[in-house]
């Protein structure tokens, strides 16, 4: 008895010892996984993509994580200039002015899935839902803006027969890939804003100096802004984020023009030479306007409309956006060759990414705020 007794002590001993044993090299294994999990840092959203046309060249692919062009994308054609992306990223709306068409790109693979006959000159384009909107110039002459008094330069190639061409305004379903309707602009239509309610298009036309409205289903002029009598030559346009204010640049008057809800003038306030691309902060305190030959970028207070800021920048920088955190804003300067980064708070130019061939439009994905487009 004294030995079986002696015996299952042992024996339960040896089991209490074994269990023990296992229970800590549980623990030990466990333990890396846990201390691992605490280490490892959360993985943070990303940054998203800048998209940048060149009239000279392609369409660069900003990395805004590490701002450095990772990309160029072969859109099959010459001279890209507006430029739009699809709600969910998947495809790019790149007009091309030499063969009158947009070429359609997989912004995965960079493939060009089509390209769609638009019109002459093709210029801006929007994007809303399943659509694109692209604006065309076929009355277009260009050229730097005259002096005092005088008429704009005209070409001695320029076709006169052209000048009272009314533009087009092409309407694109993306489902069907193609241009479905027109909506008939003015002469030379440059930029395309849609109304807070999304159910008019809102125009500038900069060959007969006006600002139309148009019902966007129907293509039914809904009210035209002449501009003339407060300078020439329209060119940006952009809603507030709380959609009871429009802004449009003009280009030879040196200043910008606001319009309430129902396009009634407001006032307009000066700008340096030359406005062009415009658009309020997300939060709709601030104002952005692109002035090309005074080469700055100036911020103004959106209620008070006083100056805050002048950011001096590069050559010929007409479009811009914000990054899709707000922190910056990417200005593409077509005759420096480069996209200058801003800091959005400090309000200084930080960097600059060189993007060759005459950098002109540029948008972001997801979608920021900027001249071009906006969320």
């Amino acid at each position: 008895m004294k030995l079986t007794s002696a015996f299952n002590k042992t024996r339960i001993s040896l089991i209490l010892i074994a269990l023990i044993a296992g229970v800590s090299a549980c623990s030990k294994e466990k333990a890396p996984e846990t201390e691992s999990k605490l280490d490892e840092p959360a993985q943070a959203a990303p940054a998203g993509l800048a998209y940048v046309t060149s009239q000279d060249a392609a369409v660069s692919v900003i990395d805004l994580a590490t701002l450095q062009v990772v990309k160029q994308l072969d859109i099959k054609a010459e001279s890209p200039r507006g430029l739009g992306v699809t709600d969910d990223g998947k495809k790019l709306i790149v007009a091309t002015r030499e063969n009158e068409s947009v070429s359609v790109v997989d912004t995965a693979t960079g493939e060009v899935l089509q390209q769609i006959k638009v019109g002459k000159n093709p210029e801006f384009v929007r994007v809303s839902g399943n659509f694109a909107y692209v604006s065309s110039e076929p009355s277009s002459k260009g050229g730097p803006p005259p002096k005092p008094g005088e008429k704009a330069k005209v070409e001695e190639d320029d076709d006169d027969d052209d000048e009272l061409i009314p533009a087009k305004i092409a309407v694109i379903d993306l489902t069907k890939g193609e241009k479905v309707r027109e909506i008939t602009g003015g002469p030379e239509t440059e930029g395309i804003e849609f109304s807070a309610d999304g159910k008019q298009l809102v125009i500038t036309n900069e060959a007969d100096n006006t600002v139309t409205v148009h019902n966007i289903e129907t293509g039914e002029l809904v009210k035209t802004i002449k501009t003339h009598e407060l300078g020439d030559r329209p060119r940006g346009i952009k809603v507030s984020p709380d959609g009871t204010t429009y802004l449009a640049t003009l280009e030879y008057g040196n200043k910008f023009m606001v319009l309430d809800k129902d396009y009634n003038l407001v006032r307009t306030v000066d700008t340096a030479e030359t406005p062009y691309g415009i658009a309020y902060d997300k939060k709709g305190e601030r104002i952005f306007v692109a002035t090309n030959k005074a080469k700055l970028l100036q911020v103004f207070d959106a209620k008070t409309y006083e100056k805050i800021k002048e950011i001096p920048t590069g050559n010929r920088c007409w479009h811009f956006s914000f990054t899709p955190d707000d922190k910056q804003i990417l200005l593409a300067c077509g005759k420096s060759d480069a996209v200058y980064v801003i800091d959005a708070d400090k309000l200084e130019v930080t960097k600059q990414i060189e993007v060759k061939g005459m950098p002109w439009g540029l948008v972001t994905y997801p979608k920021a705020m900027g001249s071009l487009d906006q969320p």
